[in-house]
């Protein structure tokens, strides 16, 4: 007999983790903003800054990007969830000729 493995997946796999950007702010600050919007944080030292990104984003380190480019912590922005990226991905597009 073999046991049926397989789950319903409603969101594609790269909606399941979160994309983690963490860096320097313009002060020296640690950052870490989640890619949408969805979450973020200011840390005093990059460790804790990293072990916020782990914890938020399911204990995912390959969805980490550790960058030397200033990011500045942005809570005004609205978070785009994954469905909303999704339904723009799937609009029709024309090519330039």
């Amino acid at each position: 007999m073999q046991d049926n493995l397989s789950e319903k997946i409603d969101e594609p796999p790269s909606c399941t983790s979160n994309l983690v950007i963490v860096g320097r702010n313009s002060r020296g600050n640690w950052v870490a903003q989640e890619k949408n919007g969805l979450f973020g944080g200011l840390f005093v030292s990059r460790a804790q800054a990293l072990k916020y990104a782990l914890f938020e984003n399911g204990h995912h380190p390959e969805t980490i990007i550790l960058t030397t480019n200033v990011v500045e912590l942005d809570m005004h922005r609205e978070a785009a969830s994954c469905k909303t990226a999704m339904d723009r991905d799937s609009s029709p597009r024309s090519r330039a000729a």
